[in-house]
């Protein structure tokens, strides 16, 4: 079973929401789960509408049956700083170091090197056990860099271990990559069923393969629930308005809603329906391609729907339990 969770997507596609749904499924009935963000945005703070993360381990949420969420906003420059304690016992030097601005201009200038500090930190918490030598967490979610930069972003460890050839740099990157390329790890694709998310999904699956790091599945978001029936999409994409009227009215008529005349609303609202009618097919169909395209992929798939009202803390606990309903945390 895998440990460490990377959840990337395209931007727009809800992965940071996903990533946070999926730590309260993997927390349930009693585990420990670490949801850790890279980018700085503090966008787990504000899913779990709490105050902005520091640099530390903090428990944020409860999931059901008692287990729990903790959260890590990694800092590179902190994390150089741990790094150089480690390796090299220079606390006191490192926060001199900082005072000056070399910290801050390492991680900014050198190439790699804040990838590194981040997956490695990440890494750690992975590994890491208490006095009786059980993990300290049971899982680790990262929500990690966008599709585009996942696979260099995770893969920046064996660049630098080929560098380094000696010493704790080499030995702490590879470290890192056994972890990283081990069955331990499962990287996650967030996706929407449109065109250009999908397409993003199969390069970045295609680019994580290629460079040996393991792939997980692919969470479709953001799902919209069909409002006709397939009588009603056929009728509508061959433009019987009056099969396509009737079956609006039943839907209404579902709601309790709704001003009807002959066809089942009153004549001026029939044509703009219609014409949402006709629009609704059209993202059916676009939708069914997208569902092909993923399922070309081969990889486990999990679904979620839109939630119409934004998603707020009910709404990350209600995804939970979908991802959980459809055996991600299995």
């Amino acid at each position: 079973m895998s440990r460490l969770h990377v959840v990337s997507g395209k931007g727009g596609t809800g992965k940071t929401t996903v990533a946070a749904a999926l730590a309260l499924a993997l927390a349930a009935e009693g585990k420990r789960t670490l949801l850790v963000e890279v980018e700085g945005r503090q966008g787990i703070a504000q899913l779990f509408e709490t105050e902005a993360l520091p640099y530390e381990e903090r428990k944020i949420a409860v999931a059901p049956g008692g287990g729990e969420v903790f959260a890590l906003a990694i800092d590179a420059e902190q994390a150089l700083l741990d790094y150089l304690q480690m390796f090299y016992k220079l606390g006191g030097a490192g926060r001199a170091l900082r005072k000056i601005g070399a910290i801050d201009f390492a991680t900014t200038i050198a190439p790699g090197l804040r990838d590194v500090l981040l997956t490695g930190k990440a890494c750690e918490a992975v590994r890491r056990k208490d006095r009786t030598g059980r993990f300290v967490y049971d899982h680790v979610v990262m929500d990690a860099p966008p599709t585009g930069r996942v696979t260099r972003f995770l893969n920046v460890n064996d660049e630098v271990a080929g560098l380094a050839r000696i010493g704790p740099i080499h030995n702490q990157a590879q470290a890192v990559m056994r972890v990283l390329k081990s069955p331990e790890t499962a990287v996650h694709f967030v996706t929407l069923l449109e065109e250009m998310p999908v397409q993003e999904t199969s390069d970045g699956i295609a680019e994580l393969r290629a460079a040996g790091l393991p792939v997980g599945g692919v969470v479709i978001n953001m799902v919209r629930p069909a409002i006709l029936d397939d009588a009603a999409v056929e009728a509508a994409a061959n433009g019987r308005r009056e099969e396509v009227a009737r079956a609006l009215s039943h839907a209404l008529e579902r709601t309790g809603s709704g001003s009807r005349g002959r066809t089942g609303f009153a004549e001026p609202l029939v044509e703009p329906l219609l014409q949402q009618a006709r629009e609704h097919t059209e993202r059916l169909a676009l939708e069914q391609r997208g569902r092909a395209d993923v399922a070309r992929l081969s990889l486990p798939t999990y679904e979620l729907q839109l939630l119409g009202d934004g998603v707020d803390l009910a709404g990350l606990y209600r995804m939970a339990r979908e991802l959980r309903k459809q055996g991600v945390a299995g």
